[in-house]
Order: C-alpha cells, then sequence, then structure tokens
C-alpha cells in the first residue's frame, strides 16, 4: 500500500504545483495539468504506461460528479434571473447546432461519413464546466452578472444533451447504419429521459436533502461530507433510473446553497478543495491516457477541426441562440470566443472507444488536439478579449432582459 500512496501522493503533489505555475506562466491551469500528466505518461522521461480506457471513464464519470456538484453549490440562484432562458438555449439548441456544423465539417475534411462526423461533432458540442468555472473565476475580469452566470451556467446544464447525441451517435456508427428522421425520432425519448428525469430528480434530490442537513444534529465537520454524500447519491439514483446524472447533481448543488441553513460556508470550502483535487486527478489521468507521439498522425485534421469549432460552430450557435435576449454586439461576440472545451469532451471521446464499434484511439486524439487547442487560444486570451470589447466593467443595460 505504501508504495502505491507514495505514487498518488507525488502525482497530486505535482498537479498543485502546477497552480502557482500557472499564475507565473499567464497559462490555463488545466492545460498545465494536462502537459504534466503527458509529461508522466509514456513518452516521457518517467515512462508510466496507462491505456485502460474503461477505467478512465469511471474514474472520470466520479470526477465530473464533483466538480459539477461543487458548481452547483457556488451557484446563486437568487442572481441568475437574466441568464436562465438564455443559458439553457445555448444548453440545448446551440450544442446541437455546434455538433451539426463541426460534423458536417469534419465529414469533409477527414473524407469519413457524415455519421462518423456527426459522432465527433457531438463529442466536443459542450463547453466544459470545470474549465469554465475556474477560468472565468480566474481572469480577473469584472465581465457584468448576467454575462457570467449565463456562461457558467451553459457549462452546467450543457451535459445531458452532448451526451445524448453521443450515445445516438455512437450507436448509429457501431450498427453500421444511416442517420434517418426515423432514428432521431426514435432517440427522442431517450434524450427526454435524460434531461426530464435529471431535471426533476436533481431538484427532488437537493430539496430532500437540505431538509435531512438542516434537521440532523452532527458535529460542524460532518454536515460538508453529508452534502457531497447526498449529491453523490442523486447523480447515482438518476443515472441507475435512465437520468442525467450529471444534470441531476449539478441541480441538486443549486438546490442546496438556495434553501441550507447550516454551515454552507463550510460545505463551500470543502466541496471547493474536492473540486480543485477533482480536477487536478482527472487532468493528469487524462494526460497520462494520451500517447503524445500519436497526436502529430492527424494533427491538422485535428487542428482544422478546432479551428472550425473555435472560428464558425460556437459563433454561429451563440448569435442563433442569444439573438432574442439583447446581448450587446461585444457581449454576444465574448459568449462566441468563451466556449471552453475541457474534460468532457475528452471525457466523451472515451465512448465510442471502449464499445466495439469502428472507432479507435485516433478518434479520441484528435478530440484531444481540440480540447487543447481550445484551452490554449480560448482559455489564455479570456482577459485580453473581455478588455478589448469593453467588458471589463459592468455594462448599463446589463440587467435582465
Amino acid at each position: 500500500m505504501e508504495p502505491v500512496l507514495f505514487f498518488f501522493g507525488i502525482l497530486v503533489l505535482l498537479g498543485i504545483l502546477v497552480v502557482p505555475l500557472s499564475q507565473t506562466l499567464g497559462a490555463p491551469i488545466l492545460l498545465l495539468v494536462l502537459g504534466t500528466g503527458m509529461f508522466l505518461g509514456e513518452d516521457g522521461p518517467i515512462g508510466i504506461h496507462f491505456d485502460d480506457f474503461a477505467f478512465a471513464y469511471a474514474m472520470g464519470s466520479l470526477a465530473l460528479a464533483i466538480i459539477l456538484f461543487a458548481g452547483g453549490l457556488e451557484t446563486d440562484i437568487r442572481k441568475i434571473a437574466g441568464a436562465r432562458t438564455p443559458s439553457l438555449l445555448l444548453a440545448t439548441l446551440g450544442v446541437i447546432i455546434t455538433a451539426v456544423v463541426v460534423g458536417v465539417f469534419a465529414s469533409y475534411a477527414m473524407n469519413v461519413s457524415i455519421e462518423m462526423g456527426l459522432l465527433l461533432g457531438a463529442v466536443v458540442s459542450s463547453t466544459d464546466a470545470a474549465a469554465t468555472f475556474l477560468l472565468i473565476q480566474r481572469s480577473g475580469v469584472a465581465i457584468s452578472d448576467r454575462l457570467k452566470n449565463t456562461l457558467v451556467l451553459e457549462s452546467g446544464l450543457n451535459d445531458p444533451v452532448a451526451i445524448f447525441l453521443t450515445v445516438m451517435m455512437t450507436t448509429i456508427v457501431d450498427s453500421g447504419a444511416t442517420l434517418t428522421s426515423r432514428s432521431l425520432v426514435e432517440s427522442l425519448p431517450l434524450l427526454a429521459s435524460q434531461i426530464g428525469l435529471g431535471a426533476v430528480l436533481g431538484l427532488i434530490g437537493g430539496w430532500i436533502s437540505s431538509i435531512l442537513i438542516d434537521r440532523v444534529t452532527l458535529p460542524l465537520g460532518l454536515y460538508p461530507p453529508l452534502a457531497l454524500i447526498c449529491g453523490l447519491i442523486v447523480y447515482s439514483g438518476t443515472a441507475m433510473a435512465g437520468g442525467s446524472g450529471f444534470l441531476a447533481v449539478y441541480l441538486c448543488g443549486i438546490i442546496m446553497t438556495w434553501r441550507v441553513k447550516r454551515p454552507l460556508s463550510r460545505i463551500l470550502q470543502f466541496n471547493e478543495a474536492l473540486q480543485w483535487l477533482s480536477q487536478i486527478l482527472l487532468f493528469l489521468m487524462l494526460g497520462l491516457l494520451v500517447t503524445p507521439s500519436r497526436l502529430f498522425d492527424n494533427l491538422v485534421q485535428a487542428l482544422m477541426i478546432a479551428a472550425a469549432l473555435i472560428f464558425l460552430a460556437r459563433p454561429v450557435a451563440v448569435v442563433l441562440c442569444a439573438a432574442p435576449f439583447r446581448f450587446l454586439p461585444r457581449e454576444t461576440a465574448f459568449l462566441g470566443w468563451v466556449g471552453l472545451r475541457g474534460a468532457v469532451p475528452i471525457f466523451l471521446a472515451i465512448v465510442p472507444v471502449i464499445t466495439r464499434g469502428p472507432v479507435t484511439v485516433e478518434f479520441f486524439n484528435i478530440v484531444f488536439v481540440v480540447v487543447v487547442t481550445s484551452l490554449l487560444l480560448q482559455g489564455s486570451t479570456i482577459s485580453p478579449v473581455a478588455r478589448l470589447l469593453k467588458l471589463t466593467a459592468v455594462p448599463p443595460d446589463a440587467a435582465q432582459a
């Protein structure tokens, strides 16, 4: 046990020490943690060999649940009234538009079937909660609450649609079938159960958990883990029922912050610490999972897809979804730029790889390059872009729509 504990302790220590390094270099923290994992991997001097995609998927699910729960706890429902509708539209229609635009482009750029292209588009279609929560917070720019909350809420709510699209397209690609209007209609019950059950069970679970936390008398140190355990029960129970556990655990966290009267500050601090550790471990694991030398095999295609995602698909989705909500042109431009990809697309890229279909590890590598490009280009330019668009001060009409 001691060598295993020592090894994982060193890994986590390296991940934590990257945080002050990122402040010195001005680089996104998550990108440096990914790089640390790649450095420690099979192509690096340490040479750690890790290629267990199934284990990575299982551990990634747990880490993302903790990250989303903490993100929900940090979301004050009383301050997001003007961001609810636009973020919900971006998290649903915006994800679909992004997946379609990227998918059509990828099918031509990679010379693959439209189904394979749409699978790639589905995997990279959602913005990432971990990256958005962290990089918006650490950017240091004083953008309006409505703009910030729209970005944060979107990233917390859009996972169910991306997961649904990924599962649907993986099933189609694995079976060798073609995408038809009938297959789309037949998949609607899956989407309804993912979103419907996720929302209902998340809200109910958060309400019941809040009552439990307020009525049970415990030592102060036990309330934070009690809140986390309640969140994980909501996540796993919803997933077993056929709903989106990620949506449920995020909504559970939001309801807890709204209703809990017990030591909320302790709960927030405890789960913020776990959120950091989960992000570090998740990105270290994903960095170990990739083989850097294999990334060059499809590098040009991956960069082309990243460019289509960043400069075409995301702006188009934002313009179409934000138009009814009277965002200023510079706010719309900022929403279009800060479509950060992170752990979720890499995590979803594991799904078609671990199934018995034609998708190979090269698919995972392409998604990895797309995510790294997004973190490098978009994640490191949040502050300059906000200043360029003159969004560092709250605009006078940033009130609720």
